[in-house]
Order: C-alpha cells, then structure tokens, then sequence
C-alpha cells in the first residue's frame, strides 16, 4: 500500500533514492522495482534486517531492473551519514509526527537533496487523526508513538521554511480512516473485536485484490476523509551568481 502517488512524484531510472524512516520498506521497493539506486535508512534495526532480507529476494526473483540498487541500513535522520547533495530524491512516509525535532530532520532532508532534487513528505491528516486521538490516549501516548497533529498549512509552511518549493499535494487512504477509529474505539491492541476484524479483512481484501468498486471510492472519499496528506516539493538551484 503506497501513500506517494508516483504518477505525481516520477521517477528516472538510476535515481539515487533516500527512504528515510523506511519501515517495513514498501516505498523502498517500489523505487527499487523502478529502477532507482535506494537506500532505505531506519532506527530500529530489525525492520532494516527485513527490509534487507526482502531487497535480496526481489533481486533473486529478478523483480527489479538492470541498474538498480538497493540498500538497507540504521540510522538517524537528525545525524545522516551522506554527504551534502547525495540524493535525486528523498522519501519520509508517516514519520514526522514521531520526531520533536522536525525543523531538524527537514534540514537534513534539504542537505543531503541535490539542488533540483525532489522530496515527498507524508503525514496523518489533521481531521482523522485529531478523530483518533479523541478516541484513545494509547493510540498516541506511547514510547516512539505520534507527538503532534499537522495541520496542512503547518507543515507546507514548515517545508517552506526549510528552503523547498512545494508543487503538489493530495490525500490518501480515505477507506483506512474509518479503520483506525475503530482500533481506537474498542482498543488500540484489540484485534479480536468483531467490528475491526471485519473492516481488516475488508482493507486486505482491497489491497490484494484492488477492485475498481473500491478504488473510485476510495478516490472519491479521499478530499473527505483521506487519512494521510501528501505534500511534494522541489529543492530549488541555486543562482548562477550564489554558486560562485
């Protein structure tokens, strides 16, 4: 389940690929499938073990192209181990809202972009999340778990502030909303509750079979009720007589 729509955020063959906070690796892999040079970085080392585990099957299936590269590896995103200017493209899907210090993380996203380069941020939506939050303390009061709610203009502003230029925003997901208002209604760690095994079984359902029914509802829920907000921007070059 991708949050970055890549028909709005394209990529070239051999771009070089930051998935910062890369998770269990879904983005990752697409880049990789793709064609791109990806490194998938992440704090916690056992997603990165997985995340490296999956780069070495997709390779053996031949699943990605002739090229492409992909690597898997711990790290901090306020401390990241690149040199200025390593990346096309940098990636950061629902991690922000875990990090205090996001000016910080945006820096280093801008640093390590190259001039012309582009960045897709990916955030819960005010609305949904402010829904869960009302729900349920444990949803959010726990060790690494969300510390702040984005308003859409916060966050352009924030990626504003840090030297980008957005070009394009969008909502996502809209039909997992409902989802986790459930979780939060009958308990965060309650998977047993009839009402949130329906509605999972229904998303997975949608997820491997993508039936058109769902996707058109999905598109048409999305402005409403999308659960992640979608913003991608541009780091600009610079001019002429600045690089001199």
């Amino acid at each position: 389940m991708l949050t970055v729509d890549f028909t709005r955020f394209p990529l070239a063959p051999g771009d070089r690929v930051l998935d910062l906070g890369c998770g269990a690796g879904r983005h990752a892999f697409e880049c990789y499938r793709r064609g791109a040079r990806v490194v998938a970085l992440d704090r916690n080392g056992e997603e990165v073990r997985e995340v490296a585990k999956w780069f070495a099957a997709m390779k053996e299936a031949g699943e990605a192209p002739a090229g492409a590269t992909a690597t898997a590896m711990e790290g901090d995103a306020l401390n990241l181990p690149f040199p200025d200017a390593s990346f096309d493209v940098v990636i950061i899907s629902e991690v922000m809202e875990h990090i205090p210090d996001d000016k910080g993380v945006l820096a280093e996203m801008v640093r390590v972009l190259k001039p012309g380069g582009r960045i897709a941020v990916t955030v819960p939506r005010y609305g949904p999340e402010k829904v869960c939050w009302a729900l349920s303390d444990a949803y959010h009061e726990v060790e690494g778990g969300h510390i702040r709610i984005y308003r859409a203009d916060e966050l352009l502003g924030r990626i504003r502030e840090a030297g980008l230029r957005p070009y394009g925003s969008h909502h996502a997901h809209a039909l997992h909303s409902p989802y986790w208002w459930l979780k939060c209604a009958f308990g965060v760690d309650n998977d047993r509750a009839l009402p949130v095994r329906a509605y999972h079984k229904l998303l997975v359902w949608d997820i491997m079979k993508k039936p058109l029914a769902t996707r058109l509802a999905e598109r048409a829920l999305n402005p409403v009720l999308g659960k992640s907000f979608v913003v991608y921007a541009t780091k600009p070059h610079l001019p002429a007589d600045a690089a001199l």
